[in-house]
């Protein structure tokens, strides 16, 4: 790395935690990023040494934007912005829409995060198939604008059956298709390294809380870690 070096941030997605770092001539105007450790973006010889440059950041392409502006004279200052907002404000937001658990499996650090929205669990950067474990009985979700549409299945049965119409995404998380139906809430189960895993989802009871999501390692609860 060069003494051009003018910002690193580090960007916690599903996929991992990816370290952003920019480097910023301010005589000859040249732009380098780099993600993880790899070069993303060169560029040589710019005379204007403000701006921005945009650029796509993990396994889903979340778009990134490192902002160039001047301060006084020869100072500049840089931002970064995910998916058009401040970084700090990204990563509140995020924090409401996702949930994330760090423990270690047999000597492996692992990393679990949980999308709310999707239900999808990823695991150090791998999207984890999650098992339905309903017996006689398939769950599945077509989504539309404005509400997600339910349908169920009877294995023995060649048609899908409308079951309902949910607008309330809160809702939705509380019937998502990749679970099973418990008498407090769902479950959405899959394994890691041999281990049995579970997400629970719960109502609050409080409209304020929403659903709370409670990851179960062979019967154990993880504690969630914020990030």
């Amino acid at each position: 790395m060069s003494n051009d070096l003018a910002g690193v941030w580090e960007v916690a997605l599903s996929d991992g935690v990816h370290r952003i770092e920019f480097e910023h001539g301010t005589t000859t105007g040249k732009r380098v990023i780099y993600v993880d450790g790899k070069e993303l973006l060169r560029r040589e010889w710019m005379f204007k040494l403000v701006g921005k440059e945009t650029f796509n950041v993990g396994k889903s392409e979340t778009k990134a934007t490192i902002n160039i502006d001047a301060v006084s004279g020869f100072a500049y200052e840089y931002t970064l912005e995910i998916d058009g907002k401040s970084l700090k404000k990204y990563m509140e937001n995020r924090s409401k829409v996702t949930s994330t658990w760090v423990l270690n499996l047999d000597g492996t650090d692992c990393r679990v995060v949980l999308e709310k929205d999707t239900m999808d669990v990823w695991c150090n950067g791998q999207n984890i198939e999650t098992a339905v474990s309903t017996t006689g009985t398939e769950f599945k979700k077509s989504k539309c604008e404005n509400c997600c549409v339910y349908k169920v299945r009877n294995t023995d049965a060649a048609d899908d059956v409308e079951l309902g119409r949910l607008p309330s995404a809160s809702f939705c998380l509380a019937f998502h298709p990749q679970g099973e139906f418990v008498d407090d809430g769902t479950e959405t189960h899959f394994t890691l390294a041999d281990h049995n895993c579970c997400v629970k989802a719960v109502s609050s009871g409080k409209r304020r809380d929403g659903i709370i999501h409670t990851l179960l390692v062979d019967g154990t609860e993880i504690a969630e870690c914020t990030e």
